[in-house]
């Protein structure tokens, strides 16, 4: 049986754990491997999850199964001072992919943004990686187009997708 809980700073490991996991498989075929490890260094750091949470108000929920820990999302809540959560992240690995973790994990962050009173619960995703039929499938609709330019010369092409609450 497939349990959610909230994430503490104690669990950092196991989120950088899955992040390096799971990304190689999910961008694998769309990044390069320089920009996948800076970009997993960028975001993934110890210091980067201890800011987001102290200081930007993320929060961060896991997928067990047992006591093996299947994937994580964080949010945001009150994103751009509007009535919107902020999906940021969510990643399974490979091996529970398929077996209704994700979608725990976003009904999750439906029920803390419907706390919150929230509007919409909003993400961006790449626009080449196979994740936004299973978006849509969830009712995510696709509102718009971000490329977002980072260090180096890396960019993010992603969508903007929102879901009515």
């Amino acid at each position: 049986m497939i349990t959610i809980s909230e994430a503490t700073s104690k669990d950092f490991k196991i989120i950088r754990e899955i992040a390096y996991k799971t990304w190689p498989d999910v961008y694998g075929e769309i990044l390069s491997a320089a920009q996948l490890d800076y970009m997993l260094k960028a975001f993934y750091s110890e210091e980067v999850l201890r800011d987001n949470v102290a200081n930007n108000g993320h929060h961060f929920i896991l997928a067990y199964d047992g006591a093996v820990c299947l994937g994580f999302a964080s949010f945001q809540h009150d994103y751009l001072d509007d009535k919107v959560t902020r999906l940021h992240k969510i990643y399974l690995v490979p091996e529970a992919q398929g077996k209704g973790a994700g979608r725990l994990l976003v009904d999750a962050v439906v029920a803390y943004a419907k706390e919150n009173h929230s509007k919409i619960l909003s993400l961006n995703v790449n626009r080449f990686n196979k994740a936004l039929t299973f978006y849509q499938k969830l009712g995510f609709e696709v509102v718009g187009e971000e490329d977002i330019e980072l260090d180096y010369g890396y960019l993010m092409e992603d969508y903007k997708l929102e879901k009515q609450l």
